[in-house]
């Protein structure tokens, strides 16, 4: 089975992935997680999730994959039994400390090798397997070539999980210095400042105070900065490699980001499974979310997965605006999150459908008020309309061309 595995940062993240297709999450708690910025799943709201994703058939695989110190570890039994006892379906660890200590404390929790192993050979796969790991997460630079290698030297009943969208690390497997260095924030137990996307000069020693560009344009080069993958065109290569799992990066990201993404590679993967193009709407799909530059990643020519060096912002194509709550008695109930009008170009996204014209005659607004206008945070509104959509549905707009 092909399974789509999307992130979540928090409970509306994790949701919006289960709404819009996935097969399994992947989360991180209150410890030991690569994404200190998105632990935001205390025991009751990791209960909460895992009951609301395993009602919907989808798996949760909890990240345990920091480089914990002595007296980190130290926890690491106490916190994995709270973990399993919520219902977690798999822990994805990187530490060969942690992956024994969680074996012996929860034998039945399944162990997924996390990318940051940096494994790249079926020798060290097939270790892993012996030590009861059920799935390898591969390193992001492993090529195909190298994949199917790996695939034919390691258990059938193994799995072997890849990354296919989201960001890229400028580091190997995301093993990186370069933070805790500059800032103190240890890249390596989640808190990673991100100072590969930063702007940099060249300073010579004897020459305090004089900062030389390092330029590949006029606006300077962010040397260290790399591009977002997106393989969604190249799933089935990844397939017929031998890849069991494919990975959504984004614990970081939003609701509206998750919702769209998974939405998009579920299209995919199922046109895959079913032998069918690629629906080119699916495609388009993931231009809709604030993005990097993309590539392939290491997947096939490696000058493909290089460096973006004119600036490190994202492109941005669409604003999430509304988020539907209901429809009844064809009255659409939505909850407002960015500004937009009744002139606007709107369309709506929902879960397992192609994104389609949305024409608003007016809004009632939360005093009863009718508008034309939707401009407070989170205001409660609804407004008359001769179709129904599925809660969680997604209002969005392009942003204007200046």
């Amino acid at each position: 089975m092909l399974e789509l595995l999307s992130p979540a940062g928090d409970l509306e993240c994790l949701m919006s992935a289960v709404d819009y297709g996935c097969d399994a999450v992947y989360l991180g708690s209150t410890m030991f997680g690569m994404r200190a910025g998105a632990a935001k799943f205390d025991p009751e709201t990791l209960r909460n999730g895992v009951e609301y994703a395993h009602a919907k058939g989808v798996r949760v695989y909890l990240t345990c994959n920091t480089v914990p110190s002595n007296d980190e570890i130290e926890l690491l039994p106490e916190f994995i039994k709270t973990a399993y006892d919520c219902g977690i379906d798999a822990a994805i660890v990187s530490d060969i400390g942690c992956i024994a200590l969680i074996k012996r404390t929860v034998p039945d929790l399944e162990i997924h090798v996390s990318t940051q192993a940096g494994v790249v050979n079926y020798v060290t796969a097939n270790e892993l397997y012996k030590m009861g790991a059920k799935r390898v997460v591969l390193a992001r630079e492993v090529d195909i070539e190298n994949i199917k290698r790996i695939r034919d030297n390691i258990p059938e009943d193994m799995d072997i999980e890849v990354f296919v969208h989201g960001a890229m690390c400028v580091s190997f497997s995301g093993r990186c210095l370069l933070s805790a260095f500059m800032t103190g924030r240890n890249a390596n137990k989640g808190e990673c400042a991100q100072p590969c996307r930063w702007k940099y000069h060249l300073v010579e020693e004897k020459r305090p105070g004089d900062y030389y560009e390092l330029s590949e344009g006029d606006g300077g080069s962010y040397i260290l900065n790399a591009k977002d993958m997106c393989m969604i065109e190249h799933l089935k290569e990844l397939k017929d490699a031998g890849v069991t799992s494919f990975k959504i990066e984004g614990r970081a990201k939003s609701a509206y980001y998750t919702a769209t993404v998974t939405n998009a590679y579920r299209a995919a993967l199922d046109a895959v499974k079913n032998g069918e193009p690629i629906p080119k709407w699916a495609v388009d799909e993931v231009y809709k979310v604030s993005h990097r530059q993309y590539c392939t990643g290491f997947y096939f020519n490696k000058d493909d997965a290089n460096q973006y060096y004119e600036n490190s912002g994202y492109i941005r194509e669409c604003d999430f605006v509304g988020v539907i709550d209901s429809c009844e008695n064809g009255r659409v109930n939505i909850t407002q999150r960015n500004y937009f009008t009744v002139h606007d170009d709107l369309e709506v996204l929902s879960p397992g459908k192609t994104p389609v014209k949305l024409d608003i005659p007016y809004l009632i607004n939360s005093k009863g008020e009718q508008t034309e206008i939707a401009n407070r945070a989170t205001e409660k509104m609804y407004f008359d309309y001769p179709v129904s959509f599925p809660p969680h549905s997604i209002i969005r707009k392009p942003l204007s061309k200046k």
